[in-house]
């Protein structure tokens, strides 16, 4: 069954836009990455699901967001630009900056896409197990052990970086 894009917008926009203005920052860049995220629900409605809806929106709208953060970072509008966000995300020190993107490079190029989207809804968006387990469609058994192999990978790549865990 294809999903109702007007009542999905109508109903879970907020919720969308919650999500970008967490994850960008950026009000403008925001409302922009929650268009984007509907555009995409268009082009694909009629292969979509509407099982389960909040869960779907939070996904697109998770990748719409670091689709655009990544390209931020790789093609900056301006040189200016680029310098700000290194500035931004970087920890005080040389060293620990090249640590971090060390074990974060490791780390999640071992997970799959959707242990990324537990985690972030987890850690960042602050949902408890059971919120995460209803969003993605898992058991929270499941999301919980999606969590703790995370953490162990965590652990384990500081350790062979010399990180600590």
């Amino acid at each position: 069954m294809a999903v109702d894009v007007e009542e999905f917008y109508q109903r879970y926009g907020p919720m969308v836009l919650r999500r970008c203005r967490r994850l960008l920052r950026h009000p403008v860049q925001a409302e922009d990455a929650m268009q984007e995220v509907f555009v995409q629900l268009l082009r694909h409605q009629g292969r979509l699901d509407d099982a389960a809806p909040s869960a779907l929106l939070l996904r697109i709208a998770t990748n719409v967001c670091l689709n655009r953060l990544r390209s931020e970072r790789r093609h900056p509008e301006d040189a200016d630009d680029d310098l700000v966000l290194r500035i931004a995300g970087a920890p005080h020190d040389d060293e620990s900056r090249l640590g971090a993107r060390q074990i974060l490079g490791r780390l999640f190029g071992r997970q799959p896409e959707s242990s990324r989207a537990i985690a972030v809804m987890h850690l960042l968006d602050g949902l408890t197990l059971a919120e995460v387990a209803r969003e993605v469609g898992m058991s929270v058994s499941g999301v919980r052990k999606r969590l703790d192999r995370l953490r162990m990978d965590v652990r384990e790549v500081a350790a062979t970086t010399g990180g600590v865990s």
